[in-house]
């Protein structure tokens, strides 16, 4: 198994989440990496956190977001961070998350998550007006579709079926 370490940051560089995850394969929609129950993770405070179920992570190339795919059942289907562009090294992927979340409910609700601290994470940090607004445009575009759009909809199970497979 091929590791990929993953780490998201946020936008003045200081590390928000990090984790080593299994390498799933890349397609046209970008890389995908997997958990499996018992992979840990760090968050920003240092803190460890050992995940309690599979669940995949695809990177896409060039777009302002990143998504998390839960097996059932967790209560979130999908889980959508609003980040730049992932920058891809060497089995490594980092991410600049930009606070705005979009989540997708097993039941078929939406939420836009975290508009307060994408609100006062521009003050704090001098977002650009270009990221302001790309990262908008974004979340909205992902709102909108992430219950009808591939790779939202069927894709993610085929990497999630392939995760399963390796426990």
């Amino acid at each position: 198994m091929e590791l990929v370490r993953t780490l998201f940051c946020k936008y003045d560089g200081t590390p928000h989440r990090l984790m080593d995850a299994i390498n799933l394969g890349e397609d046209e929609h970008g890389l995908w990496t997997g958990s499996l129950p018992g992979a840990r993770a760090q968050r920003a405070d240092g803190t460890w956190v050992t995940i309690d179920h599979h669940r995949v992570r695809l990177f896409p190339r060039g777009l302002w977001w990143s998504a998390l795919f839960n097996d059932a059942p967790h209560n979130t289907l999908v889980y959508c961070d609003i980040t730049m562009p992932a920058e891809f090294g060497v089995n490594s992927v980092t991410a600049i998350d930009l606070d705005l979340d979009v989540r997708l409910l097993r039941d078929g609700t939406v939420h836009v998550m975290d508009e307060d601290e994408f609100a006062a994470h521009q003050v704090l940090y001098s977002y650009p007006a270009q990221v302001i607004a790309t990262a908008q445009a974004t979340c909205t575009w992902i709102a909108t579709n992430i219950t009808t759009a591939e790779p939202f909809t069927t894709t993610f199970k085929t990497y999630l079926d392939t995760l399963k497979s390796l426990a």
